[in-house]
């Protein structure tokens, strides 16, 4: 029962991620989007802005750990989770790490740039990763980014 409501909430947050990833991508971004859920509550939202900023760092992730350090006022996230509709890179991974963010769910892998394969010790050991949640739906909005650009 435990486990049953955990994957509703995770569904509930990463729809709101969704709705970041949308964000991005009207506004011509790679359509990634993370929230930070503290305590049950969104303390940050973001989406990719790597283009708008001309920033490479300006990665979802690191928007959201930004925007909840300075809404919770303090550097390390031990209390929260971070939702991000793709699975992180290694930059943010390490970010996650050093933030100390002890749990993570991300919907689709990233086969070129994710940490899993490239990283995957980025994290704290006891960092608990959950992945697949939503994946088709994070999965099709970056497909069908890519496939109009190209």
């Amino acid at each position: 029962m435990e486990q049953e409501n955990q994957q509703k909430k995770d569904e509930f947050f990463m729809r709101k991620a969704l709705i970041e990833a949308e964000n991005a991508y009207q506004e011509g971004e790679i359509p990634i989007g993370a929230i930070i859920v503290c305590k049950g509550q969104v303390i940050s939202r973001a989406h990719n802005l790597t283009e708008t900023l001309h920033d490479v760092t300006a990665h979802a992730e690191m928007q959201a750990i930004t925007s909840a350090a300075d809404s919770l006022g303090g550097k390390y996230l031990t209390d929260c989770t971070l939702y991000v509709t793709v699975e992180p890179c290694i930059m943010c991974a390490g970010a996650i790490g050093w933030a100390q963010i002890p749990r993570v769910v991300y919907g689709a892998p990233d086969v070129k740039r994710g940490f899993r394969e490239y990283a995957p010790h980025a994290m704290h050991p006891k960092t608990e990763i959950v992945s697949g949640v939503l994946e088709d739906e994070c999965r099709e909005l970056m497909q069908r980014f890519f496939r109009e650009r190209r």
